[in-house]
């Protein structure tokens, strides 16, 4: 589903709450039942709700992974993960679950095998000494579409990083 920010869509800041036009991810851990986790991405907030929940939160133009497991009666029911980039004011916006209000999805994957080839991904971007928060959305989506479509994608090089950050200086 696609949306579009209003001003409001993130309510008013609580006192000691996020800064407005935060992005909020909701984390669950429960042992071998639930794990909620993030892989990678900056954040600005953080509020611990119990010893098994708690929320973050992610600035505007920010890139994080989400990572959702849970099992059930007969094994794992969801394996997911979704490289998001958090919206800021009056951006168009998709929904996911326990992401308030919803980012732009640059990577969704499905089924376990392929979220541990996603995790491989964000490996090799943390092993050439980057984070895996700065590199370009575009790899993000490139992953995406490879992992979709079953094939390896292309590894992300200190050269594609150094274009992604000079097309990011002169951008307007």
């Amino acid at each position: 589903m696609t949306r579009r920010a209003h001003r409001s869509a993130h309510g008013r800041p609580l006192p000691d709450g996020p800064a407005p036009f935060t992005t909020l991810v909701e984390l669950t851990f429960e042992k071998r039942k639930v794990e909620h986790w993030i892989r990678f991405g900056r954040k600005t907030y953080e509020q611990i709700i119990d010893r098994r929940r708690s929320v973050v939160g992610f600035a505007p133009s920010s890139v994080f992974a989400f990572v959702r497991w849970a099992k059930g009666e007969h094994g794992t029911v969801v394996s997911r993960i979704d490289i998001v980039r958090a919206i800021g004011r009056g951006e168009p916006f998709q929904t996911l679950p326990f992401v308030r209000p919803g980012g732009e999805i640059l990577l969704r994957l499905d089924s376990w095998p392929k979220v541990q080839r996603a995790l491989v991904a964000i490996d090799a971007v943390d092993a050439l000494g980057l984070d895996p928060a700065d590199a370009s959305p575009d790899h993000w989506r490139h992953v995406h579409n490879r992992l979709t479509a079953n094939l390896e994608p292309h590894a992300y090089t200190p050269e594609r990083h150094a274009a992604w950050l000079h097309c990011q200086r002169i951008a307007p």
